[in-house]
């Protein structure tokens, strides 16, 4: 494995020294963007990430969800660029109010329209890429967002990876605010707040509606956790004091996945790439030895499956 590109990036940019274009041709990463007009009219920005060199074989798909309060460029990107680098298809979009997506910021006044955005824009990908294995890595909210899209397309996908989910109703019947906690690197720290597309407006703490919507999200997954049959792999920081690593915990056991790993790294915060490097590729090396197995077991059900 590569090591992963969070290696190049300073407090400045997630790509160092690099223009961006810089970047990716020195990954050999080729790079689009698109919106797509979800169901409310509303334009949601979308990307993908595959290798530039068209004859390599990929060896699969993962489609991305970020968090709250994040998107799917700057440093969640280098996370994409990691999994193209591997031989992986990667697609991913930017949620209601975030990034180049449209909607107030900070502001979900409907959680299951989310899960809509995403399925629309996943199933499109994945229609035009029938023949890969398709995986779910989703962070935080995109975590969530990720177990319901499961729970919700049964045996369509290979497998479900959950960094720092976002599965806790915390005390006074509210999700935990995003804390000081959130990434444990200084420089990785001030890297988000580079972004274009660090929110002008605060969006702490979380407004009442989406709050509210959270909490509806974490009571329905506690409620029908159980019902996850899909491969799953949750990867979860033991000190994360954004979201409960008891939370994930209990959706671990819960679920009735026949194939199911849960990673608890004890002193890691909530944004697992936020860590130090090396505790970073710890995480990955984790996490791409899981997928690359799925994936060949996916492809060899689907050849045996074609051959009936």
């Amino acid at each position: 494995m590569a090591p992963h590109p969070i290696h190049e990036a300073n407090k400045n940019s997630p790509y160092g020294d690099l223009s961006r274009e810089g970047f990716y041709k020195k990954h050999q990463i080729l790079n689009k963007q698109s919106f797509i007009f979800n169901n409310k009219n509303l334009k949601i920005f979308t990307q993908s990430w595959q290798p530039a060199d068209s004859t390599s074989k990929l060896k699969g798909l993962v489609a991305m969800l970020h968090g709250y309060s994040a998107e799917s460029s700057w440093l969640f990107e280098l996370n994409a660029v990691a999994m193209a680098r591997e031989g992986y298809f990667v697609c991913a979009l930017d949620l209601q109010g975030h990034g180049y997506s449209d909607g107030s910021p900070g502001i979900i006044p409907d959680f299951l329209s989310l899960v809509s955005d995403s399925i629309q824009f996943f199933d499109s990908v994945r229609k035009e890429h029938p023949k890969l294995p398709a995986f779910l890595y989703g962070e935080s909210l995109g975590g969530a967002i990720s177990a319901i899209i499961c729970l919700r397309q049964k045996n369509e996908w290979n497998g479900l990876i959950l960094s720092g989910a976002m599965f806790s109703v915390w005390k006074d019947n509210l999700p935990q605010p995003v804390a000081l906690e959130l990434i444990k690197e200084g420089w990785k720290n001030k890297l988000t707040r580079k972004s274009p597309n660090f929110p002008t407006t605060p969006m702490m703490p979380i407004p009442k509606i989406t709050r509210q919507e959270f909490i509806k999200a974490c009571i329905y997954i506690e409620r029908r956790s159980h019902e996850l049959e899909v491969p799953l792999l949750i990867l979860h920081g033991g000190a994360d004091t954004v979201c409960d690593p008891q939370a994930a915990k209990f959706v671990f056991e819960s679920a009735a996945s026949k194939d199911k790993s849960m990673n608890i790294f004890p002193g890691m915060w909530h944004q697992l790439t936020g860590e130090p490097n090396e505790s970073v590729e710890l995480v990955f090396e984790i996490m791409f030895s899981w997928i690359d197995v799925r994936a060949k077991i996916g492809k060899i059900t689907q050849k045996l499956a074609s051959s009936l």
